[in-house]
């Protein structure tokens, strides 16, 4: 990039990404389509968890290296979002809840015996650019988040549509998400815009945003290889 984005076209250029982003993927759809067998949607449960109990860590990262007081107080929300305040609350809980009303045990999941070695490569290495890259290249990397809300929407859908055998109270994690993907994204925004301001700064958050899509998408493709219909 040799010219600096306006605001205004720098966010649309961001927003361009969700076209890489993984509600394409093959599986996702199948999913969202009501195509996915109960084994394929508990290897998804399985595998997601370890993204999910990687979350609060990548956003520590971030944390422990902003300098800015004010953005640091706004993102310790996420922490407490995923981790909760107490135990049995949180978006951990709620999707080990998810993981019980697709037939899984707690056990099975927090021993991560299911995990692929693909996952997992692919979530370590997210959580290892959190804490090495600039701290707002890391928060950029976190604006997958923009296309969240609508793949959320449509799983939901999809779940209480297709997958009737799960309970729906164990889709709560998906309903909260509706609300704080929104919340969430907006800040991350917010950051990247103000902080994001010649053209090599506009590039890194770019390049940001598109390995983090790249993350999503190779877990679908390991889960896939794992759990899919080939």
């Amino acid at each position: 990039m040799t010219t600096t984005l306006t605001p205004d076209e720098f966010e649309q250029a961001l927003r361009s990404h969700a076209k890489q982003y993984h509600s394409e993927h093959p599986f996702h759809q199948r999913m969202n389509e009501g195509q996915s067998t109960p084994e394929e949607i508990r290897g998804w449960v399985a595998n997601r968890f370890y993204y999910q109990l990687n979350i609060p860590r990548k956003d520590g990262a971030i944390i422990s290296n902003c300098p800015d007081r004010e953005v640091r107080r706004r993102w310790v929300q996420r922490i407490i979002d995923h981790d909760g305040t107490a135990e049995g609350n949180g978006g951990i809980e709620s999707w080990l809840r998810l993981g019980e009303g697709s037939g899984l045990t707690r056990e099975e999941m927090e021993d991560q015996r299911h995990i692929v070695p693909g996952v997992r490569f692919a979530v370590d290495a997210y959580v290892t650019f959190t804490r090495t890259k600039p701290w707002v290249e890391a928060v950029a990397s976190s604006l997958t988040e923009l296309f969240a809300p609508d793949l959320m929407a449509h799983r939901l859908a999809a779940f209480e549509k297709y997958y009737t055998w799960i309970d729906p109270d164990a889709l709560a994690y998906f309903r909260a998400r509706l609300t704080q993907a929104p919340r969430d994204s907006e800040h991350g925004l917010e950051i990247v815009r103000k902080h994001c301001v010649t053209p090599d700064t506009q590039a890194a958050a770019l390049a940001a945003l598109s390995f983090k899509c790249d993350v999503l998408w190779s877990m679908l493709d390991a889960i896939d290889q794992a759990y899919g219909r080939h």
